[in-house]
């Protein structure tokens, strides 16, 4: 039997075990709270607390996807379970990473051979993170995330109830991905291993954000949200560190070597259907 264990199973780890389980594979997921344990069991996952003891977890897993974001003292996870995932040499690994890894082009395009010149902390972080876990020297694949938007996680909600704002910032544009592509190209990463591989994981058409509010406005029958100008507006420290950032990223990779075919390949077409689902 594949195992997967998914350490930090969230939002995307989540839509992935939605495909696995049906397909006989058995997914152990840790996350943090008994409550958060007892929503994955319903769903299929064995569920483990962390940090805790999971080594047996370890042993048994065929396959090991992370989530789990850096600390200050780098990759929580290498950290705590590298040598014993070593020890256990699963077939597969799979680190989620993020697009910030690649800084500031002047909303040029990148790809998986543009060098790393993070210009956020948080870019910076997932650098060093992704260089331990290749350190490591299992079957490592990365996958560097845009934006993530899906079931829950879209922009209707504050539309609907006129908190969104377009924040107007001339020339920006950001990469994004549906959480159901995601899973998708995990899915074909691991039906088609390539230790070493570096996947850019987004949809083909960088947008800029007044855009996307717009479609949402325009979708619902609502006005669409004042603009407001990135310099006037009210933002959080994190929320401010992506306008920072203006890139266009190409995801040909996951097209040729994985044959993804994007199921939500623009904004539109994962804006009409996360409402046509109810979202």
């Amino acid at each position: 039997m594949n195992t997967l264990l998914s350490i930090g199973h969230g939002y995307s780890a989540q839509a992935l075990s939605r495909r696995l389980i049906p397909q006989g594979w058995r997914v152990i997921g840790t996350t943090r709270t008994a409550e958060k344990a007892a929503r994955l069991a319903a769903m299929g996952v064995e569920p483990l607390i962390w940090p805790g003891d999971i080594a047996q977890a370890v042993e048994e897993a065929t396959h090991v996807l992370t989530s789990v974001a850096p600390d200050a003292g780098g990759d929580p996870v290498v950290r705590a379970l590298g040598p014993a995932l070593v020890a256990a040499g699963p077939k597969w690994v799979g680190y989620l990473s993020t697009t910030a890894v690649y800084g500031h082009h002047n909303g040029d395009w990148v790809d998986e051979g543009t060098a790393l010149t993070p210009t956020t902390a948080r870019g910076a972080a997932r650098v060093r993170a992704e260089r331990e876990w290749a350190a490591l020297g299992l079957p490592l694949h990365i996958f560097r995330l845009a934006g993530i938007y899906g079931p829950g996680r879209g922009p209707f909600e504050k539309v609907r109830d006129g908190t969104a704002r377009r924040i107007f910032k001339p020339g920006q544009v950001f990469s994004r991905i549906h959480v159901e592509d995601i899973a998708a190209v995990l899915e074909a990463s691991l039906a088609r291993p390539n230790p070493g591989a570096v996947y850019n994981v987004c949809d083909d058409d960088p947008a800029s954000p007044e855009d996307v509010l717009s479609l949402a406005a325009q979708l619902l029958g609502l006005p669409e949200p004042p603009m407001v100008d990135y310099e006037d507006a009210e933002m959080t420290p994190m929320a401010r560190s992506f306008y920072a950032e203006n890139k266009r990223v190409r995801n040909d990779r996951i097209k040729v070597d994985l044959g993804v075919r994007l199921q939500f390949p623009t904004y539109r077409e994962g804006l009409a259907g996360l409402l046509a689902a109810g979202g």
